[in-house]
Order: C-alpha cells, then structure tokens, then sequence
C-alpha cells in the first residue's frame, strides 16, 4: 500500500468512482451513501447489458449482411472482383476463381493485371486510371486467363467505390464472358429478322386484300384505254383498205378524173387527217393501259421499289379513280393539286398509302348520302405534303392514341382487320415520310402524308 492510501483513501476512492461527492475525507461513509453507490452500480450494469444486447443485433446483422454479400458473390454468373485504391485485389467471387482456376487466397493483394493475359494487363491499368475521371468505364473486351492457359474473351464493366466521406477507396469490376453475348445477340438478330419477315407477309397481306377491293375499279380503268384502242384500231384498219386501193389504182396507171372521183369516193383526204390523231389516241391508250399494268405490278410487288421520278396528281388520280369505282355510294372527290406537281421516290409505296388513305376515308363515310373526299397537296421547300379529308364524324379522343397500332380498328367486325393505316403508316417511314392524322375544325377528319420531294433525305 502506497503511503496516504489508507482505508479511508480507498473508501473514498471507489465512491468517487460510483459518482457520490463527499465533503469530508475521513470517517465512515453515511448509508444514505451507499444507496446512491448502489443504485449507480445498477444503473451502469444496465447500461452494460443492453450496450451487449445492442452489440450483439448488430453483430448478428453484420453477420446476415455479410452471409447476403458471401451468397450473392457466390451465385453471380458473372465474374466480379474488388480492389483497393492501389488496384489490389481484395475480394472475387467464385465465377472469377472457375474462370481462371485461382483461389481467392491466392489472388487477395495481387495487382488487377494479374488475372488478365499479357494484351489485357495494360488495358486493366488503364481503366482504372480512367475511373478518376469518368467514374466507370463500360463494354470494354479484355481476356481472362484460364486454367489451361487460352485466353477467355469477357466484356468488363468497372466502376469506382467510396468511402462513408466520400474519398476514393477502390473500384468493383463485373465481367460476362463474350460467347453468352454473342449467343444473346444472335438471337436478337434471329428475332428481329423474324419480325421484320412477319412484317413484309403482313404490308404483302394488305396489298393483296386492297387489290382484292379494287378489282372491279382496276378493271374499269383497264377497260377504258383497251376499248378506245380497239375502237381507233378497227378505224384505222378501215383506212388502211381505203388507202391501199387507191394506192392499187395509182399503181394501175388511172389518171385524170377517173383518179379523182375514186379519191372523193374513198374519202382519202379525210383519211389522212384522221390517220395521225388516231394513231396518237392509239399510242395514249395502248400508253395508259400500260401504266394501269404497273401500278399493279407496284402493288402486289414484295421487292423493294427503285426510284423514279412521277407526276403526283397522275398517281392521286389513279388512286383515288381504283376506290371510287369499287364504292356502291360513289363520292366526289375533289382534287386541288397543281399539274406539275412531281416527286422523285417509289411511286408504289406512294399509290398504297393514298389507296388506303382514300378508301378509310370512304368506309368512314358510309351511310352518308353525298359523301365527299377533299385531297390537295402542297410542296413546301424539300417537302410535299397530301392531305385527304372525308366529311364524316371524325376521330375520337381515345382512338387517336391508338389510330396507327396493328389490329386497331372501329369498323364493326368483319368488315376490316385494322391493318391499312397500320401498313400506311410503315410504308409512309421507309420512303423517309411521316403519317398523321387530326381532325378538320368543319369537322372530318385529315390524313397528311409528308413525303420527301427527292431520295436526299439528308437535304430535306
């Protein structure tokens, strides 16, 4: 015992302890003292025991979160390692240690390099000097080495971690192995492929069912032409007989009067006036008889269209002539678009959209008495722009949305599959156009159709 620590030293020292203020420092303690040392003492071993009760949850939850982390590190197919702020391994999951046959032992505190081939390990060093400045470097091809030594393509995403303040304190790298992707992409090529082939059956579809409606107006078109032909041919080959006997007399010798009265009895001078119209006539309608063929051809064609340059109130002419025809309530159409309108793009693709176009129009018509269809078009710098307004009640608010989706129809059933301005709407943004509808403030609805002038797409 040192000197001045008695038992009074001592007895003062373990109630100093206990929090009790003594005024004196000898004499025994009063028991009201040593209540209050009591009741301290309790009161900090309750402090003790929940501090240990706290500890132990938060132990418990460290645990848990830790298992989580072990679990999920466990059950990650893709590779994943985590480094400090020098680029050392500290931790890989079991993907990464399959993938190139080390143990995470073995790999805690060597360099990110280590585990890539010679090409990669300057990549590695690389994107982390990048994860300064941009924070994450993605999608970038790097080859793991495996356990026989034969570089394993993976594409590696890595990102920069932080610390509770904030400061740098390492990154976390996540690979997939190459082949899974390329795997994945070819399916999604193989998909989209299959898609696209679903589409053209489904714009080849529309066609057929379109040129299905228009038959009887196609027909008509054709007839006209082929019968005006017919009608030129049957006088001129008259003419030809008148001609060739009068050439038979000249050849003859006949001169004089006699030559005379047999050219006023053939009427050979009215023959040849009306030699050239009619051959002109003839060539007009053997001319549109033959574009009425291509337009078909246009039509029900699956192969791409080329280019060509076309006099578009000839091609709205057409188009809106195949509908009419075929309607039981005939409409007036009313054209305002100027003679020398042209375009250069596939004339087809244009005849289609208009067809639909015209014939929606048509269908949202019915039931009226004097149905009519406006269609005018405009050019507008590198742009034409077609408008075609029905009279009818127009579009609702709700089917706006949803006016261009396939299947998507208002027509009662059986009586359209809801596939025309869905078609119209596609084929409108393979010529490079766009398709739009809105209501007309006198009421009707309006389909515009925007078309570029040229193929330049750039320019317009």
């Amino acid at each position: 015992m040192k000197p001045g620590q008695g038992p009074a030293s001592q007895e003062q020292s373990l109630l100093a302890r206990a929090g009790v203020a003594h005024a004196v420092s000898i004499g025994e303690p009063s028991e009201d003292a040593w209540i209050e040392v009591i009741q301290k003492m309790d009161a900090v071993y309750a402090e003790l025991v929940q501090n240990q009760a706290d500890l132990e949850g938060k132990n418990a939850a460290l645990e848990e979160a830790q298992t989580l982390i072990s679990s999920v590190f466990s059950s990650m197919a893709d590779v994943l390692a985590v480094c400090d702020r020098l680029g050392r391994i500290q931790r890989v999951n079991s993907a990464l240690e399959r993938a190139t046959g080390l143990s995470e032992a073995e790999l805690a505190g060597q360099p990110l390099s280590a585990i890539f081939d010679t090409q990669s390990a300057d990549k590695a060093g690389q994107m982390l000097a990048r994860l300064h400045v941009d924070g994450a470097v993605a999608d970038c091809e790097m080859n793991l080495k495996d356990p026989a030594g034969v570089p394993a393509p993976f594409a590696m995403n890595c990102s920069a971690r932080f610390d509770h303040r904030g400061r740098y304190a390492g990154s976390v790298m996540v690979g997939r192995p190459l082949g899974e992707l390329r795997r994945a992409y070819k399916r999604l090529d193989k998909a989209h492929r299959e898609l696209q082939q679903a589409q053209q059956h489904l714009v080849f579809s529309e066609k057929m069912a379109a040129l299905g409606r228009l038959v009887a107006g196609v027909a008509h078109e054709l007839n006209n032409p082929i019968s005006f032909v017919f009608a030129n041919m049957h006088a001129l080959k008259k003419y030809g007989l008148r001609v060739r006997r009068y050439l038979e007399a000249v050849n003859a010798g006949m001169r004089g009067d006699e030559l005379e009265a047999l050219r006023e009895e053939l009427k050979i001078g009215r023959v040849l006036a009306d030699i050239e119209p009619l051959i002109d006539g003839t060539l007009e309608g053997a001319t549109r008889a033959s574009e009425i063929v291509q337009d078909l051809r246009r039509l029900s064609s699956t192969q791409a269209e080329p280019a060509e340059e076309f006099n578009l109130k000839r091609v709205i002419g057409t188009a809106a002539s195949w509908v009419v025809k075929t309607a039981r309530a005939k409409p007036e159409v009313a054209l305002d678009v100027p003679e020398d309108l042209t375009a250069v793009g596939p004339r087809g693709a244009v005849h289609q959209i208009l067809v639909n176009l015209i014939q929606n129009s048509l269908d949202a018509m019915a039931g009226l008495e004097a149905p009519i269809i406006e269609i005018g078009a405009a050019q507008s710098g590198e742009w034409i722009a077609i408008g075609v307004r029905d009279h009818g009640p127009g579009i609702a608010p709700e089917a706006m949305r949803k006016l261009f989706e396939p299947f998507f129809t208002t027509k009662p059933l059986g009586k359209g599959l809801g596939l025309g301005l869905y078609v119209s709407y596609g084929l409108a943004g393979d010529i490079g156009g766009q398709l739009c509808a809105s209501n007309h403030p006198e009421g009707g609805a309006v389909f515009t159709l925007c078309i570029p002038r040229t193929q330049d797409r750039d320019a317009a």
